[in-house]
């Protein structure tokens, strides 16, 4: 499926090993262009997570982090199909997860946005929310997302949460803000933010926290 093999990293709360029994939402996070699968870790989103966790305010969850190899549009590079079609059963199969929707989020920064926006609305039935962080809509998306978007009944489509930075890139600014408006037009709930900022790890960094307690929303209800 993929030139060479599918690299990721996996987040474990602190207490995986010490509850045998218990099984945990996955919180699936694409890093940006000309970055790896560490940048969500270097960011600080696994101990967040933990930090968050161990005082209550979040539920403990999986994050998993894939490494995408090739800065080409989906029509060219196979890695969503990897993700959605290889990784997530392997991990299912291989880690104590929720499998249900509701339990699992995708999330990605620039590029990693684009690709969270393209799995998690090709695959509407994996995903019960997807986030964007300065992420945008690929060239050979923009055809089929609106029709995407109609294709999925009103009771089972994803969360969304989109931002952007004020003085982001133009062309991401200006996909981001399309999208936005084609949510807004459609009457699809969705949160939407324009910090102040630039197209920078920095800008990230300072709202990882706020993303993460966005994407748990609802989990504290795990069995």
């Amino acid at each position: 499926m993929l030139r060479r093999p599918l690299e990721f990293r996996v987040y474990l709360p602190p207490c995986y090993n010490e509850q045998p029994e218990r099984t945990y939402p996955t919180l699936y996070l694409i890093h940006g262009q000309s970055y790896t699968d560490d940048q969500w870790e270097r960011l600080g989103a696994g101990v967040i997570t933990g930090e968050l966790a161990g005082t209550g305010d979040l539920p403990p969850f999986l994050i998993v982090m894939p490494r995408d190899l090739v800065w080409t549009e989906p029509t060219q590079d196979r890695f969503g199909q990897a993700v959605s079609e290889v990784l997530l059963p392997w991990i299912e199969a291989n880690y104590r997860t929720l499998p249900e929707r509701q339990f699992r989020a995708i999330g990605g920064l620039s590029r990693g946005g684009a690709w969270a926006l393209h799995i998690g609305m090709t695959h509407p039935e994996l995903f019960g929310a997807i986030g964007l962080h300065s992420g945008f809509v690929f060239h050979s998306d923009a055809p089929d997302v609106r029709g995407w978007l109609e294709e999925i009944p009103p009771d089972q489509m994803p969360r969304f949460y989109m931002d952007v930075a004020s003085n982001d890139r133009a062309d991401i600014y200006n996909s981001a803000v399309w999208f936005e408006n084609l949510l807004t037009t459609n009457n699809i709930p969705h949160e939407w933010h324009i910090f102040t900022g630039y197209h920078k790890e920095e800008y990230w960094q300072a709202h990882v926290e706020q993303y993460l307690r966005w994407y748990a929303q609802g989990w504290e209800e795990a069995p």
